[in-house]
């Protein structure tokens, strides 16, 4: 007790040891007397630590069968994972947690070979598992400790067994990542470990990365040919989805961003095709060859990133385009999608299962369904080396923050402007404006904010963007420059940088090109820029200054998108500034390894006294 008081104290916590023994927990009055004591040093913020007085020597007690119907008699108090066991289930604890010196549970003694970790855990197996030795560091072994979790979970409370020698265990299994052993009620029929998933993925992608692209092209265009041939089947299960979301009161936008249709789908089998067309040219490519001394020769070549998961939000047509190219580049690929899409999720990775079984290589893609997968991933370095979240700023700040070690690809904000010039034919920057805004105000390339050069404020063309912006139903936001100017100006734009992601935008006046610039590095999110006019060098000096990852001369934010840059599709779009940037397709997908041939060459041969020399002559690739 010393020491736990040395340890609370550093963080000014009290601590009280309580003393129960046996018979307290077979008599009513003092099982009352042991839960109001319990309950009062809570409520005075005074940790109670528990121990069983070792003095008294109470009567033998039978327990209780485990998986009986929870009576008034206990389990027998003969350790500390029987005890943790009772208190809980008398204080009616929302958790227990029994820590071992091992990870948790495994299908026999974990240094034995073939040793098995189980993530889950339920009474049913019981029988099936072999156990060890009785703890090194405690009084009950791992035995003890399932039937103690086991008893505690038919009353009630959930268990989770786990190592307590690892670093911030209880912290992180509070924060909901997947830690130790869980027992559940029930045994989970069919369900694969995340980490087997994840290593499937692995597996499957190395399978990939060894076939030939005609074999990968093959698959691809198996997949988008069943786009067509099973539309029904999907179209109904998106249905489902529809009828769901909309009796949930989804907004309209987001309704047309979960609607699957004939024409979508066949636009999307388009697209894939054209990935697979293109996917000769991906792995495998070399990009450097070079003669580095005599029958020592030198490649760089393109290779799969490896194991990707790919989070995305509402659009179920996202799917099968980040398959293709997951399959094209050779990479293993887990998917997460909105539980909005459900239906449609499922059916389409149906058909994406169907064409890998063509290559052999079925595992090589699965669908995650839950956020609490979502939860072990980001933890496991070894397992992922990119992750790619599409969809709201908010979706993908929660993975960058939670990702700690893993890298992750994509933008947080879509914050795209369009200037129009002083110079514009304001005929085609009212095409281009309505455009950008209102043809799918949801997606992340639509404009947030219109830039206008001051010289046109002298002209008819702010009320006739107003007009045209306000009949398409934009509601529409003053910078502070442009409600100086006007004496009945809209409202104020609380933030310059702000996406809003519907019909809404910002309008602001800028005196030229360079205040422009400096608005777009200021409040922009490095996404998409446009500028409208006529004055060529001034496009190019545009072009040349923005630092973002597109950035247009007369056309719409809308196409900065990846079937539009003719990749096929994109995996998302990307304002990193190493790696990839902009739409991210197959070569986005791709780093790149370093391959040496040569005859008996040693480093020590180049010395003088070896003889070799140095040559460094660069060849062609082809």
């Amino acid at each position: 007790m010393s020491l736990y008081d040395a340890m609370f104290s550093q963080y000014g916590v009290k601590i009280a040891q309580v003393l129960v023994t046996k018979a307290d927990f077979y008599n009513e009055e003092t099982r009352r007397n042991l839960i109001s004591t319990l309950s009062e040093l809570i409520s005075l913020n005074i940790v109670p630590i528990i121990n069983t007085n070792d003095a008294v020597s109470p009567p033998p007690q039978v327990d209780e069968p485990i998986g009986a119907k929870p009576g008034k008699r206990g389990i027998s108090l003969k350790d500390n994972d029987s005890l943790a066991a009772m208190l809980a289930a008398e204080v009616q604890s929302d958790l227990l947690i029994l820590m071992s010196d091992v990870d948790g549970i495994y299908n026999k003694p974990p240094w034995e070979p073939g040793a098995r970790f189980l993530h889950t855990f339920s009474s049913e197996q019981r029988q099936t598992i072999e156990f060890g030795q009785k703890s090194k560091v405690g009084t009950g072994g791992m035995d003890s400790k399932v039937n103690s979790a086991i008893w505690a979970l038919d009353r009630g409370v959930s268990v989770v067994i786990c190592n307590g020698m690892a670093k911030e265990a209880i912290k992180t299994i509070l924060s909901g990542r997947k830690i130790g052993t869980f027992f559940t009620d029930s045994a989970v029929v069919g369900a694969v470990p995340t980490e087997i998933i994840a290593e499937n993925a692995r597996i499957g992608g190395r399978l990939l990365q060894t076939l030939t692209p005609d074999q990968r092209a093959l698959c691809v265009h198996t997949l988008a040919d069943l786009l067509v041939s099973k539309q029904s089947q999907i179209l109904d299960a998106n249905q489902k989805d529809l009828q769901e979301a909309s009796s949930s009161g989804v907004a309209k936008p987001l309704l047309s961003r979960l609607s699957l249709t004939p024409s979508k789908l066949k636009n999307l089998a388009h697209g894939l095709k054209q990935i697979a067309d293109s996917s000769h040219k991906n792995v495998g490519r070399v990009l450097r060859r070079t003669r580095l001394a005599e029958g020592l020769e030198l490649k760089q070549i393109t290779v799969p990133i490896g194991v990707l998961l790919v989070i995305f939000e509402s659009r179920p047509d996202s799917l099968p385009q980040v398959a293709a190219l997951a399959i094209a580049s050779g990479n293993g690929l887990l998917l997460k999608g909105g539980k909005e899409a459900a239906h449609s999720n499922r059916a389409l990775m149906e058909l994406v299962k169907e064409s890998l079984a063509t290559i052999g290589a079925t595992d090589a893609i699965s669908l995650i369904s839950t956020r609490e997968e979502i939860a072990d991933l980001l933890t496991m370095e070894q397992h992922i080396d990119l992750i790619i979240p599409r969809g709201s700023s908010d979706l993908v700040r929660s993975i960058q923050q939670q990702s700690q070690h893993i890298p992750v690809l994509g933008h947080a904000e879509g914050i795209c402007h369009v200037f129009v010039d002083k110079d514009a034919d304001l005929k085609k920057a009212l095409k281009i404006i309505r455009d950008a805004k209102c043809d799918y105000p949801a997606a992340c390339n639509a404009m947030e904010t219109l830039l206008i050069h001051e010289d046109l404020m002298n002209t008819n063309f702010f009320m006739d963007v107003c007009d045209m912006l306000k009949k398409e139903g934009v509601k529409i936001n003053s910078g502070p420059i442009l409600n100086q100017m006007l004496t009945f100006a809209p409202r104020v734009a609380k933030s310059l940088k702000h996406e809003y992601g519907s019909l809404e935008c910002c309008i602001e006046v800028v005196k030229g090109i360079d205040e422009a610039i400096d608005h777009i590095h200021n409040y922009g999110s490095g996404h998409t820029d446009v500028i409208v006019t006529e004055n060529n060098n001034r496009a190019e000096d545009f072009q040349k200054k923005v630092d973002s990852a597109c950035v247009f001369h007369n056309a719409s934010s809308r196409f900065a998108d990846g079937f539009r840059f003719g990749l096929g599709a994109e995996v998302g779009i990307s304002t990193a500034r190493i790696h990839a940037r902009g739409p991210v397709g197959v070569e986005g997908l791709l780093t790149t390894k370093w391959v040496l041939d040569g005859v008996d060459h040693a480093a020590a041969d180049f010395s003088e006294e070896g003889g070799r020399q140095w040559i460094h002559e660069s060849l062609p690739v082809n």
